[in-house]
């Protein structure tokens, strides 16, 4: 019998009893009757056949949808397995057979611990474990192998699922993040390696600070060391040529020539520090308007006596008209006279040197310096800015370095500006610098003024006044013991060193101290702090005297609060002018300088 045959007796039997006819009880239905019940019953099986048809058509749609559901699951991109609560793999779609290198039914009661490298089973099992026992869907990462051995990193996300008959599964997502995890590892590689190389940086750097740093100290001292022999020698020979009677012919020609060869020691000295200088980045500058006509004019004062003994004319015909530039005052002379002078050393008998000041495009002043000398070939102008480099010059009479022209070119680029140079062979040279322009905004202060002061002799029938050296070389005692000499109005009194100095100033109250600066017990520094500190002494003008002439060191010096600080070698007309200035201000509190007050290292 058909299940259709059996369905439809179970039909019949529960209509006979609904309607309580038993087999031999019918009654006999009348035609009418009959024709209505055959009617409802055709009605209700078109009915029936339309619900049918209605259940087929959704079935059909039913089975449609979870044909693309299996095509989604098995082609989706990332992989799905279902795992029992020991970790069996019950179900799984064929990208997860794929990336595990095996086949869906290679897979099934499989666990799937045997996929996971040993190294990270811990992982797996944490975390399993903490999805069952929180019911919370939790993820990780971990190396899974695949059937031919290789290995590759997933991210495994699972959640606990409920099947009909109430059995608990793991529903697992797993995917591929091999490529993630190298970019991470290389991001990670790199972010040391940086690090690495920063640490090394920082330790270059605190190496090159450190070497810097001896390279200062050993400049500082070799500049004292040069310096202190240089003092005694040029100012010695100084007193010969100002003393009586006057030296002899004969004589004066060996006091020219101790002075010449002093001064240019001096002039290499300073040339070399200042590059030192400058290469190291200790260079500063105390940037300002600069009236450029009053630079030039104190230039022209200077170079006149070498342009009479070369036989070479000056002309500054084109530098007269007032303007300002943006540089250190003192820098922008050193450059202007390093230029002049070389135009007037390197020029013929009979020559002539002219400086113009004309404005450039660029807002800015353009100031020439043109010769009438032999001239540079193209060769000489590739090489004209090498340190040490003197284009040939070495045999000839003519003292130089070969440093100056590159000392001016950092200087003028370190004040924002521009150096070049036209030249011909036979037709001489141009060398130009260009400064930015700017406007006046500094008083118009009186530089002569000063200057007056400084000279101003001590008025007649003044008490006699006192100065007190502390400097422990003999040779600098001796120089400036001769130099005192000469002045009737000031007697001398000195010191060997820091702590005797301090108690002569207590005892005697000098008028002036000139203080060295490397003592043998305390520096001139400290000196200077205890003497500013004693109310009897805090008035008292002192004088720095130092063969330490580094600007770092001269600026220390005048921010310690020292009235002036002269360099070695001394200068004798400098330390006249600066010890009147200070005997003034002793006497009137009128005349002290302003930090500018340093001298410049070099030539006079």
């Amino acid at each position: 019998m058909s299940a259709g045959q059996g369905l439809r007796e179970q039909a019949e039997a529960v209509f006979l009893e609904e309607s309580a006819l038993a087999p031999g009880g019918r009654e006999i239905l009348s035609l009418e009757d009959t024709e209505r019940l055959l009617h409802e019953l055709r009605v209700h099986q078109i009915e029936l056949e339309m619900q049918n048809e209605e259940l087929r058509q959704a079935q059909a749609l039913l089975d449609t949808e979870r044909a693309r559901y299996f095509d989604l699951y098995d082609l989706a991109p990332v992989g799905y397995c279902t795992l029992s609560e020991t970790g069996l793999i019950l179900q799984s779609n064929l990208a997860a057979a794929t990336l595990l290198g095996s086949t869906r039914a290679g897979l099934v009661m499989q666990p799937i611990s045997r996929f996971i490298l040993k190294a990270d089973q811990d992982i797996y099992y944490l975390h399993r474990r903490t999805v069952v026992e929180n019911g919370e869907p939790q993820a990780c990462e971990l190396r899974l192998m695949r059937g031919d051995g290789t290995a590759f990193w997933a991210h495994l996300a699972s959640a606990v699922a409920q099947e009909a008959d109430g059995t608990v599964v793991l529903r697992v997502v797993l995917s591929d993040v091999t490529q993630r995890k190298l970019a991470e590892a290389e991001r990670a590689m790199f972010d040391q390696t940086l690090q690495d190389q920063n640490a090394e940086l920082k330790r270059l750097r605190l190496a090159a600070e450190t070497a810097n740093l001896a390279k200062s100290e050993f400049l500082s001292s070799m500049s004292h060391e040069l310096r202190t022999p240089l003092s005694a020698i040029l100012g010695f020979a100084q007193l010969i040529e100002t003393g009586t009677p006057k030296p002899t012919p004969s004589q004066q020609r060996s006091i020219d020539q101790i002075l010449k060869a002093g001064w240019h020691l001096l002039g290499l000295i300073n040339e070399v520090l200042d590059l030192a200088m400058i290469e190291s980045g200790k260079l500063l500058l105390a940037m300002e308007p600069i009236s450029l006509p009053e630079v030039i004019a104190e230039c022209q004062d200077m170079v006149k006596p070498q342009a009479e003994q070369n036989e070479v004319s000056l002309s500054f015909a084109g530098c007269a008209d007032p303007c300002f530039v943006l540089a250190d005052r003192k820098r922008l002379k050193q450059i202007l006279i390093n230029l002049l002078a070389n135009a007037i050393k390197y020029n013929k008998a009979g020559g002539a040197v002219t400086m113009d000041c004309n404005p450039s495009q660029l807002d800015a002043m353009r100031i020439s310096v043109r010769d009438t000398g032999a001239g540079l070939a193209a060769e000489q102008l590739a090489q004209l800015f090498q340190p040490f480099n003197r284009l040939g010059q070495e045999a000839a009479s003519d003292e130089g370095t070969g440093i100056g022209l590159v000392v001016c070119k950092r200087l003028v680029e370190a004040m924002g500006g521009v150096i070049g140079v036209e030249s011909a062979v036979g037709k001489g040279s141009v060398f130009w610098i260009e400064l930015p322009l700017t406007a006046e905004d500094r008083p118009g202060a009186s530089r002569a003024g000063l200057v007056a002061v400084a000279q101003a002799p001590e008025p007649v029938g003044e008490p006699l006044r006192t100065l007190l050296y502390v400097e422990d070389n003999t040779a600098n005692l001796m120089l400036v013991e001769e130099i005192v000499a000469r002045r009737v109005d000031v007697r001398l009194l000195t010191a060997r060193d820091g702590r005797r100095g301090i108690d002569i100033a207590c005892a005697s109250q000098p008028d002036v101290i000139l203080m060295d600066i490397g003592l043998p017990d305390i520096s001139g520094v400290e000196a200077l702090q205890i003497l500013a500190e004693n109310p009897a002494t805090a008035h008292i003008p002192v004088i720095a005297i130092s063969a330490n002439a580094i600007p770092r060191d001269i600026e220390k010096g005048l921010e310690a609060g020292f009235f002036r600080y002269l360099t070695k070698p001394i200068r004798v007309n400098e330390l006249l002018e600066t010890l009147d200035l200070a005997l003034q201000f002793a006497r009137t509190g009128a005349g002290k300088p302003a930090v500018d007050g340093a001298t410049a290292p070099g030539q006079p």
